[in-house]
């Protein structure tokens, strides 16, 4: 059994003040986590571990910017989401569609909730760039689609339907394995 990382409260003040010792073991407790966000959102390990540097850089560079430093993995979970996005935007192309395309969001989900976890972050993984981002977006972080839109620079409606075209994917692939 591997014994769990507890970042002291003083952590953060110490990395902030150039503690490389306070910097690895913040890097150790949060590495995980944000590297299981840039895969989902990724898909590709290289890519991930590039942005998850990325954006751990980011964070040790700008401890200074954060108020609290008990919301630091939250603030960090945002600048690994940030960085995603905008590695992706470099590289995705969008297909714009126009309202008329927009899909019925009133389907079922139990489907789902009977699949293994793993199966599923998979499956995720698999799905076009795309695809991937949005689903992760909106249905894994929790973001609105508006938003999703604001992030990206696509239409609202774009991030329904790439939304939409992920979900009818996902279960196809799901369905398939069962």
């Amino acid at each position: 059994m591997t014994e769990k990382i507890h970042i002291r409260d003083e952590s953060v003040a110490e990395a902030r003040n150039g503690s490389r010792m306070a910097m690895a073991l913040i890097y150790n407790q949060y590495s995980k986590q944000m590297f299981g966000i840039c895969m989902r959102m990724l898909g590709r390990k290289d890519d991930a571990e590039d942005v998850l540097q990325e954006a751990f850089i980011t964070a040790f560079t700008k401890l200074g910017q954060l108020d609290d430093d008990r919301t630091f993995g939250g603030w960090l979970r945002k600048i690994v989401i940030n960085n995603c996005i905008q590695y992706s935007k470099k590289r995705l192309h969008w297909e714009e569609i126009s309202p008329d395309e927009e899909p019925d969001n009133n389907e079922e989900e139990e489907w789902l909730s009977h699949i293994n976890l793993e199966t599923v972050y998979e499956a995720i993984k698999s799905l076009p760039n795309g695809y991937r981002q949005v689903f992760n977006l909106f249905a894994v972080e929790g973001f609105s689609h508006k938003k999703i839109a604001e992030l990206l620079g696509i239409t609202e409606s774009t991030s329904k339907s790439q939304y939409h075209k992920a979900k009818k994917q996902l279960k196809e692939q799901l369905l398939k394995k069962k």
